[in-house]
Protein backbone atom coordinates (compact mmCIF):
# COMPACT_ATOMS: atom_id res chain seq x y z
CA UNK A 1 0.00 0.00 0.00
CA UNK A 2 1.31 3.36 -1.14
CA UNK A 3 1.26 5.93 1.39
CA UNK A 4 0.02 9.20 0.16
CA UNK A 5 2.44 12.15 -0.92
CA UNK A 6 5.56 9.88 -1.40
CA UNK A 7 4.09 8.34 -4.90
CA UNK A 8 6.45 9.34 -7.90
CA UNK A 9 5.87 8.65 -11.26
CA UNK A 10 8.95 6.75 -12.67
CA UNK A 11 11.02 8.71 -15.61
CA UNK A 12 10.59 7.39 -19.14
CA UNK A 13 12.06 5.19 -21.28
CA UNK A 14 12.97 8.08 -24.36
CA UNK A 15 13.92 11.04 -21.93
CA UNK A 16 16.41 8.95 -20.30
CA UNK A 17 18.11 8.18 -23.33
CA UNK A 18 18.37 10.99 -24.85
CA UNK A 19 19.78 12.53 -21.56
CA UNK A 20 22.07 9.74 -21.69
CA UNK A 21 23.06 10.36 -25.12
CA UNK A 22 23.11 14.12 -24.84
CA UNK A 23 25.44 13.27 -21.82
CA UNK A 24 28.03 11.16 -23.85
CA UNK A 25 28.15 13.55 -26.75
CA UNK A 26 29.41 16.12 -24.30
CA UNK A 27 31.92 13.69 -22.58
CA UNK A 28 32.65 13.04 -25.98
CA UNK A 29 33.33 16.60 -27.07
CA UNK A 30 35.34 17.12 -23.16
CA UNK A 31 37.80 14.37 -24.40
CA UNK A 32 38.65 15.15 -27.49
CA UNK A 33 39.42 18.40 -26.22
CA UNK A 34 41.28 16.68 -23.87
CA UNK A 35 43.19 14.64 -26.43
CA UNK A 36 43.84 17.97 -28.68
CA UNK A 37 45.08 19.95 -25.97
CA UNK A 38 47.04 16.59 -24.59
CA UNK A 39 48.50 16.61 -28.06
CA UNK A 40 49.54 20.16 -28.46
CA UNK A 41 51.37 20.02 -24.76
CA UNK A 42 52.94 17.12 -26.09
CA UNK A 43 54.19 18.94 -29.43
CA UNK A 44 55.32 21.99 -27.19
CA UNK A 45 57.19 20.04 -25.01
CA UNK A 46 58.85 18.00 -28.09
CA UNK A 47 59.98 21.39 -29.93
CA UNK A 48 61.48 22.37 -26.35
CA UNK A 49 63.73 19.59 -25.93
CA UNK A 50 64.44 19.81 -29.52
CA UNK A 51 65.82 23.73 -28.78
CA UNK A 52 67.28 22.13 -25.28
CA UNK A 53 69.05 19.51 -27.57
CA UNK A 54 70.04 22.61 -30.33
CA UNK A 55 71.49 24.80 -27.52
CA UNK A 56 73.59 22.05 -25.81
CA UNK A 57 74.89 21.42 -29.36
CA UNK A 58 75.52 25.11 -30.23
CA UNK A 59 76.86 25.26 -26.97
CA UNK A 60 79.80 22.73 -26.97
CA UNK A 61 80.47 24.17 -30.73
CA UNK A 62 80.93 27.58 -29.02
CA UNK A 63 82.91 26.47 -26.27
CA UNK A 64 85.56 24.16 -29.24
CA UNK A 65 85.94 27.56 -31.12
CA UNK A 66 86.59 29.54 -28.24
CA UNK A 67 89.28 27.14 -27.47
CA UNK A 68 90.59 26.98 -30.71
CA UNK A 69 90.75 30.61 -31.14
CA UNK A 70 92.14 30.88 -27.84
CA UNK A 71 94.85 28.54 -28.91
CA UNK A 72 95.59 30.77 -32.00
CA UNK A 73 95.90 33.59 -30.24
CA UNK A 74 98.28 31.75 -27.84
CA UNK A 75 100.22 31.23 -31.02
CA UNK A 76 99.66 34.69 -32.69
CA UNK A 77 101.25 35.90 -29.46
CA UNK A 78 104.22 33.38 -29.39
CA UNK A 79 104.60 34.21 -33.01
CA UNK A 80 104.41 37.95 -32.65
CA UNK A 81 107.15 37.63 -29.32
CA UNK A 82 109.20 35.16 -31.99
CA UNK A 83 109.28 38.04 -34.80
CA UNK A 84 109.76 40.82 -32.24
CA UNK A 85 112.94 39.06 -31.09
CA UNK A 86 113.70 38.21 -35.04
CA UNK A 87 113.18 42.28 -35.35
CA UNK A 88 115.71 43.14 -32.69
CA UNK A 89 118.25 40.64 -34.14
CA UNK A 90 118.37 41.81 -37.64
CA UNK A 91 118.39 45.46 -36.17
CA UNK A 92 121.67 44.48 -34.24
CA UNK A 93 122.64 42.79 -36.73
CA UNK A 94 122.15 46.26 -39.32
CA UNK A 95 124.07 47.82 -37.00
CA UNK A 96 127.02 45.75 -36.67
CA UNK A 97 126.59 45.58 -40.26
CA UNK A 98 127.24 49.32 -40.43
CA UNK A 99 129.54 49.78 -37.80
CA UNK A 100 131.81 46.93 -39.89
CA UNK A 101 131.13 48.78 -43.37
CA UNK A 102 132.54 51.86 -41.53
CA UNK A 103 135.99 50.15 -40.32
CA UNK A 104 135.91 48.19 -43.65
CA UNK A 105 136.29 51.36 -45.80
CA UNK A 106 139.10 52.58 -43.77
CA UNK A 107 140.65 49.27 -42.83
CA UNK A 108 140.59 47.52 -46.38
CA UNK A 109 141.50 50.82 -48.71
CA UNK A 110 144.34 51.78 -46.47
CA UNK A 111 146.57 49.14 -47.42
CA UNK A 112 145.87 50.02 -51.01
CA UNK A 113 146.19 53.76 -50.16
CA UNK A 114 149.92 53.08 -48.95
CA UNK A 115 150.99 50.90 -52.26
CA UNK A 116 149.75 53.88 -54.60
CA UNK A 117 151.47 56.42 -52.43
CA UNK A 118 155.01 53.99 -52.92
CA UNK A 119 154.45 53.42 -56.19
CA UNK A 120 153.87 57.14 -57.32
CA UNK A 121 157.55 57.66 -55.44
CA UNK A 122 159.29 54.64 -56.64
CA UNK A 123 158.11 55.77 -60.32
CA UNK A 124 159.63 58.93 -59.91
CA UNK A 125 162.73 57.27 -58.80
CA UNK A 126 162.84 54.79 -61.55
CA UNK A 127 162.00 57.08 -64.68
CA UNK A 128 163.27 53.90 -67.09
CA UNK A 129 160.67 53.00 -69.74
CA UNK A 130 160.82 49.52 -68.45
CA UNK A 131 159.93 50.42 -64.61
CA UNK A 132 157.43 52.76 -66.60
CA UNK A 133 155.39 50.02 -67.77
CA UNK A 134 155.55 47.62 -64.55
CA UNK A 135 154.76 50.96 -62.80
CA UNK A 136 151.58 51.41 -65.02
CA UNK A 137 150.72 47.55 -64.64
CA UNK A 138 150.25 47.20 -60.73
CA UNK A 139 148.98 50.84 -60.97
CA UNK A 140 145.90 49.13 -62.98
CA UNK A 141 145.55 46.21 -60.36
CA UNK A 142 145.78 48.50 -57.65
CA UNK A 143 143.22 50.43 -59.10
CA UNK A 144 140.97 47.23 -59.56
CA UNK A 145 141.24 46.14 -56.20
CA UNK A 146 140.15 49.59 -55.04
CA UNK A 147 137.47 49.82 -57.58
CA UNK A 148 135.83 46.22 -56.23
CA UNK A 149 136.51 47.23 -52.52
CA UNK A 150 134.60 50.46 -53.25
CA UNK A 151 131.67 48.76 -55.49
CA UNK A 152 131.29 45.81 -52.62
CA UNK A 153 130.94 48.64 -50.29
CA UNK A 154 128.64 50.84 -51.83
CA UNK A 155 126.44 48.19 -53.04
CA UNK A 156 126.69 46.99 -48.70
CA UNK A 157 125.57 50.27 -47.52
CA UNK A 158 123.08 51.14 -50.10
CA UNK A 159 121.60 47.63 -49.23
CA UNK A 160 121.42 48.05 -45.38
CA UNK A 161 119.66 51.65 -45.93
CA UNK A 162 123.17 53.78 -44.45
CA UNK A 163 123.63 56.29 -47.65
CA UNK A 164 121.27 59.30 -46.73
CA UNK A 165 120.59 61.37 -49.92
CA UNK A 166 120.86 64.88 -48.61
CA UNK A 167 118.25 66.59 -51.19
CA UNK A 168 118.80 70.57 -52.55
CA UNK A 169 118.37 72.81 -55.63
CA UNK A 170 121.52 72.30 -58.25
CA UNK A 171 122.59 73.56 -61.49
CA UNK A 172 122.89 70.61 -63.91
CA UNK A 173 125.17 72.12 -66.45
CA UNK A 174 128.21 72.40 -63.48
CA UNK A 175 127.83 69.22 -63.09
CA UNK A 176 127.63 67.74 -66.71
CA UNK A 177 130.64 70.45 -67.52
CA UNK A 178 132.58 68.48 -64.63
CA UNK A 179 131.98 65.14 -65.90
CA UNK A 180 132.99 66.24 -69.47
CA UNK A 181 136.29 67.43 -68.14
CA UNK A 182 137.16 64.44 -66.37
CA UNK A 183 136.43 61.93 -68.94
CA UNK A 184 137.79 64.08 -72.34
CA UNK A 185 141.25 62.64 -71.61
CA UNK A 186 139.68 59.32 -71.50
CA UNK A 187 137.60 59.44 -74.19
CA UNK A 188 140.35 60.93 -76.68
CA UNK A 189 142.66 58.20 -75.70
CA UNK A 190 140.16 56.00 -77.42
CA UNK A 191 139.75 58.70 -80.31
CA UNK A 192 136.29 59.00 -79.27
CA UNK A 193 133.49 61.99 -79.43
CA UNK A 194 132.40 63.36 -75.95
CA UNK A 195 129.87 65.61 -76.82
CA UNK A 196 127.03 67.64 -73.84
CA UNK A 197 124.18 68.88 -74.49
CA UNK A 198 122.82 70.59 -71.28
CA UNK A 199 120.11 73.13 -70.90
CA UNK A 200 120.59 75.57 -67.95
CA UNK A 201 118.21 73.97 -65.66
CA UNK A 202 118.03 73.71 -61.88
CA UNK A 203 117.10 69.65 -60.68
CA UNK A 204 116.42 68.77 -57.06
CA UNK A 205 118.85 66.11 -55.78
CA UNK A 206 121.69 64.81 -54.06
CA UNK A 207 124.73 66.43 -56.04
CA UNK A 208 127.22 63.59 -54.74
CA UNK A 209 125.20 60.70 -55.49
CA UNK A 210 123.62 61.88 -58.90
CA UNK A 211 127.52 62.68 -59.74
CA UNK A 212 128.24 59.24 -58.76
CA UNK A 213 125.24 57.83 -61.12
CA UNK A 214 126.64 59.99 -64.34
CA UNK A 215 129.85 58.78 -63.60
CA UNK A 216 129.25 55.10 -63.73
CA UNK A 217 127.12 55.69 -66.68
CA UNK A 218 129.99 57.96 -68.68
CA UNK A 219 132.51 55.88 -67.79
CA UNK A 220 130.46 52.51 -68.80
CA UNK A 221 129.58 54.36 -72.32
CA UNK A 222 133.05 54.85 -72.74
CA UNK A 223 134.67 51.56 -71.96
CA UNK A 224 132.08 49.57 -74.22
CA UNK A 225 132.58 51.92 -77.35
CA UNK A 226 135.34 51.54 -80.12
CA UNK A 227 134.29 54.08 -82.48
CA UNK A 228 132.23 57.21 -82.79
CA UNK A 229 131.35 58.68 -79.38
CA UNK A 230 129.58 59.47 -76.27
CA UNK A 231 126.52 62.04 -75.83
CA UNK A 232 125.42 63.47 -72.50
CA UNK A 233 122.31 65.18 -72.90
CA UNK A 234 119.48 67.09 -70.18
CA UNK A 235 116.12 68.37 -71.46
CA UNK A 236 113.19 69.43 -70.02
CA UNK A 237 110.33 66.84 -69.57
CA UNK A 238 107.18 69.44 -68.21
CA UNK A 239 107.74 69.27 -64.87
CA UNK A 240 111.08 66.38 -65.18
CA UNK A 241 114.50 66.55 -66.30
CA UNK A 242 115.37 63.98 -68.43
CA UNK A 243 119.30 62.92 -68.78
CA UNK A 244 120.38 61.06 -71.66
CA UNK A 245 123.82 59.14 -71.35
CA UNK A 246 123.85 57.38 -75.62
CA UNK A 247 126.66 55.54 -76.90
CA UNK A 248 127.57 53.79 -80.40
CA UNK A 249 129.12 51.09 -79.10
CA UNK A 250 128.21 47.56 -79.37
CA UNK A 251 124.98 47.54 -78.10
CA UNK A 252 123.72 45.25 -75.63
CA UNK A 253 121.71 41.98 -76.87
CA UNK A 254 117.94 41.35 -76.38
CA UNK A 255 118.16 38.51 -73.83
CA UNK A 256 120.98 40.57 -71.98
CA UNK A 257 118.60 43.65 -71.09
CA UNK A 258 117.03 42.43 -68.08
CA UNK A 259 120.25 41.33 -66.53
CA UNK A 260 122.53 44.28 -66.96
CA UNK A 261 121.07 45.70 -63.27
CA UNK A 262 122.08 42.54 -61.43
CA UNK A 263 125.58 42.59 -59.47
CA UNK A 264 128.60 40.53 -61.87
CA UNK A 265 126.77 40.41 -64.81
CA UNK A 266 129.01 41.36 -67.38
CA UNK A 267 127.75 39.78 -70.75
CA UNK A 268 130.02 39.24 -73.32
CA UNK A 269 131.06 42.59 -73.96
CA UNK A 270 134.53 43.40 -74.13
CA UNK A 271 136.19 46.47 -72.49
CA UNK A 272 139.02 49.02 -73.91
CA UNK A 273 141.69 47.70 -72.31
CA UNK A 274 140.81 43.84 -73.50
CA UNK A 275 139.11 42.76 -70.41
CA UNK A 276 135.89 43.07 -69.37
CA UNK A 277 134.18 45.22 -66.08
CA UNK A 278 133.53 44.33 -62.22
CA UNK A 279 129.99 44.02 -63.77
CA UNK A 280 128.68 46.60 -60.53
CA UNK A 281 128.72 49.79 -62.04
CA UNK A 282 124.94 49.45 -63.35
CA UNK A 283 123.91 47.66 -60.38
CA UNK A 284 125.33 50.60 -58.32
CA UNK A 285 123.70 52.54 -60.26
CA UNK A 286 120.58 51.11 -59.90
CA UNK A 287 120.71 51.04 -56.17
CA UNK A 288 121.43 54.87 -56.32
CA UNK A 289 118.51 56.19 -58.44
CA UNK A 290 116.32 54.24 -56.29
CA UNK A 291 117.71 55.93 -53.24
CA UNK A 292 117.10 58.97 -54.98
CA UNK A 293 113.46 58.37 -56.25
CA UNK A 294 114.97 58.93 -59.73
CA UNK A 295 113.31 56.53 -62.91
CA UNK A 296 116.25 54.64 -64.83
CA UNK A 297 115.44 53.20 -68.43
CA UNK A 298 117.52 51.54 -70.77
CA UNK A 299 117.48 51.27 -74.59
CA UNK A 300 119.83 49.17 -76.56
CA UNK A 301 120.00 48.14 -80.16
CA UNK A 302 122.59 45.69 -80.52
CA UNK A 303 125.60 46.67 -83.05
CA UNK A 304 124.28 50.53 -82.77
CA UNK A 305 124.19 51.54 -79.21
CA UNK A 306 122.82 52.31 -75.82
CA UNK A 307 121.06 54.94 -74.12
CA UNK A 308 120.53 55.53 -70.72
CA UNK A 309 117.72 57.74 -69.40
CA UNK A 310 117.46 59.03 -66.07
CA UNK A 311 114.80 61.19 -65.22
CA UNK A 312 114.47 63.70 -61.63
CA UNK A 313 112.18 66.45 -61.17
CA UNK A 314 112.95 69.88 -61.30
CA UNK A 315 113.61 72.55 -58.36
CA UNK A 316 111.34 74.95 -57.96
CA UNK A 317 114.15 77.20 -56.23
CA UNK A 318 117.51 78.44 -57.26
CA UNK A 319 120.79 77.10 -55.55
CA UNK A 320 123.38 79.35 -53.31
CA UNK A 321 125.82 80.58 -55.66
CA UNK A 322 128.87 79.52 -54.72
CA UNK A 323 132.24 80.47 -56.71
CA UNK A 324 134.17 77.48 -57.69
CA UNK A 325 138.43 77.93 -57.79
CA UNK A 326 140.46 75.81 -60.01
CA UNK A 327 143.72 74.47 -58.67
CA UNK A 328 146.57 76.51 -59.40
CA UNK A 329 149.73 74.54 -60.60
CA UNK A 330 152.77 76.00 -58.81
CA UNK A 331 155.81 74.44 -57.05
CA UNK A 332 155.89 72.59 -53.25
CA UNK A 333 159.69 73.38 -53.34
CA UNK A 334 160.25 74.33 -49.14
CA UNK A 335 156.21 74.12 -47.96
CA UNK A 336 156.41 72.52 -44.50
CA UNK A 337 153.82 69.72 -44.38
CA UNK A 338 152.47 68.54 -41.01
CA UNK A 339 151.14 64.96 -41.56
CA UNK A 340 148.87 63.03 -39.20
CA UNK A 341 148.47 59.63 -39.95
CA UNK A 342 148.05 56.40 -37.55
CA UNK A 343 148.81 53.46 -39.67
CA UNK A 344 152.69 53.09 -40.46
CA UNK A 345 152.88 52.36 -43.99
CA UNK A 346 150.74 55.03 -45.79
CA UNK A 347 152.68 57.68 -43.11
CA UNK A 348 156.08 56.31 -44.42
CA UNK A 349 154.79 56.18 -48.38
CA UNK A 350 152.84 59.87 -47.73
CA UNK A 351 156.56 61.19 -46.60
CA UNK A 352 158.54 59.54 -49.12
CA UNK A 353 155.94 61.22 -51.81
CA UNK A 354 156.25 64.71 -50.12
CA UNK A 355 159.81 64.76 -49.78
CA UNK A 356 160.04 63.76 -53.35
CA UNK A 357 158.20 66.82 -54.33
CA UNK A 358 160.56 68.53 -52.38
CA UNK A 359 158.38 69.39 -49.54
CA UNK A 360 159.17 69.49 -45.71
CA UNK A 361 157.55 66.63 -43.88
CA UNK A 362 156.78 65.93 -40.41
CA UNK A 363 154.66 62.90 -39.68
CA UNK A 364 152.71 62.53 -36.24
CA UNK A 365 150.27 59.29 -34.81
CA UNK A 366 148.20 61.57 -33.21
CA UNK A 367 147.67 64.58 -30.96
CA UNK A 368 149.95 63.62 -28.47
CA UNK A 369 152.41 63.41 -30.77
CA UNK A 370 151.85 66.67 -31.90
CA UNK A 371 152.26 68.39 -28.61
CA UNK A 372 155.30 66.50 -27.60
CA UNK A 373 156.97 68.58 -31.03
CA UNK A 374 155.51 71.90 -29.54
CA UNK A 375 157.27 71.32 -26.28
CA UNK A 376 160.59 70.78 -29.03
CA UNK A 377 159.86 74.06 -30.85
CA UNK A 378 157.46 72.60 -33.75
CA UNK A 379 156.98 75.47 -36.05
CA UNK A 380 153.84 76.48 -37.86
CA UNK A 381 153.09 74.47 -41.12
CA UNK A 382 152.34 76.24 -44.17
CA UNK A 383 149.93 73.13 -44.38
CA UNK A 384 148.29 70.15 -42.51
CA UNK A 385 147.15 66.32 -44.05
CA UNK A 386 145.54 64.57 -41.30
CA UNK A 387 143.54 61.41 -41.60
CA UNK A 388 140.04 61.76 -39.80
CA UNK A 389 140.41 58.17 -38.08
CA UNK A 390 143.52 57.28 -35.59
CA UNK A 391 143.56 55.29 -33.25
CA UNK A 392 141.74 54.42 -29.86
CA UNK A 393 138.67 56.19 -31.77
CA UNK A 394 140.21 59.68 -31.81
CA UNK A 395 139.58 62.23 -34.93
CA UNK A 396 142.46 63.93 -36.58
CA UNK A 397 140.03 67.27 -36.36
CA UNK A 398 141.00 67.30 -32.64
CA UNK A 399 144.44 67.92 -33.72
CA UNK A 400 143.08 70.79 -35.84
CA UNK A 401 141.24 72.25 -33.01
CA UNK A 402 143.52 71.81 -30.86
CA UNK A 403 146.51 74.05 -32.70
CA UNK A 404 143.41 76.91 -33.74
CA UNK A 405 142.34 77.56 -29.65
CA UNK A 406 146.32 76.92 -28.27
CA UNK A 407 148.62 77.96 -31.08
CA UNK A 408 146.16 80.20 -33.02
CA UNK A 409 147.42 78.29 -36.36
CA UNK A 410 144.36 78.88 -38.99
CA UNK A 411 146.38 76.49 -41.32
CA UNK A 412 145.03 75.13 -44.19
CA UNK A 413 143.90 71.42 -44.03
CA UNK A 414 143.32 68.12 -46.14
CA UNK A 415 141.66 65.63 -44.31
CA UNK A 416 141.63 62.41 -45.42
CA UNK A 417 139.53 59.15 -44.89
CA UNK A 418 138.35 55.92 -46.84
CA UNK A 419 134.43 56.94 -45.14
CA UNK A 420 132.64 58.61 -47.30
CA UNK A 421 129.64 59.45 -44.63
CA UNK A 422 127.76 62.32 -44.78
CA UNK A 423 128.59 63.39 -41.13
CA UNK A 424 132.47 63.06 -42.37
CA UNK A 425 132.14 65.68 -44.68
CA UNK A 426 129.70 67.84 -43.01
CA UNK A 427 132.45 68.00 -39.96
CA UNK A 428 135.44 68.58 -42.95
CA UNK A 429 132.94 71.69 -44.13
CA UNK A 430 132.46 72.98 -40.93
CA UNK A 431 136.06 73.32 -40.29
CA UNK A 432 136.70 74.61 -43.70
CA UNK A 433 139.47 71.28 -44.46
CA UNK A 434 139.52 69.93 -48.15
CA UNK A 435 138.27 66.61 -47.92
CA UNK A 436 140.13 64.01 -49.91
CA UNK A 437 138.69 60.07 -49.84
CA UNK A 438 141.60 57.34 -49.90
CA UNK A 439 143.44 55.80 -51.68
CA UNK A 440 144.95 58.94 -52.27
CA UNK A 441 145.39 59.75 -56.03
CA UNK A 442 148.88 61.01 -55.61
CA UNK A 443 148.26 63.65 -58.94
CA UNK A 444 145.12 64.68 -57.03
CA UNK A 445 147.28 65.98 -54.23
CA UNK A 446 150.12 66.91 -55.46
CA UNK A 447 147.63 69.20 -57.59
CA UNK A 448 144.86 70.65 -54.11
CA UNK A 449 148.85 71.60 -52.25
CA UNK A 450 149.65 73.64 -55.22
CA UNK A 451 146.42 75.17 -54.96
CA UNK A 452 146.12 75.20 -51.38
CA UNK A 453 149.79 76.97 -50.82
CA UNK A 454 149.22 79.61 -53.62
Amino acid sequence: MNRPGLWMEPPSEPQTIEALTHRVAKLERINAALMAHVERTMDQQGGAYSLFQTAIMLEGRVRARTEELTALMNSLERSNAAMQAAKEEAETANRSKTRFLAAASHDLLQPLNAARLSLSALTDLAPGPEAQGIARQVERGLETIEDLIKALIDISKLDAGIVRPVIKPMRLADLVAGIEASFRPFAERKELRLVTRCADLVVETDGILLQRILQNLVSNAIRYTESGGVLIAARRRDKLCRIDVVDTGCGIPEAERALVFEEFFRGARECDDGGIGLGLGLSIVQRMASTLGHAIELHSRSGHGTRLSLTLPLATQRPDPRVTLAPLATALTGARVLAIENDASTAEALQRLLRNWDAEVQVFRDLAGVVAALGAGLARPDVMVIDYHLDNGACGLDVVDYLRRNRGWVTPVILTTADHGADIAARAQATGAELVHKPIKPAQLRSLLAYMLA
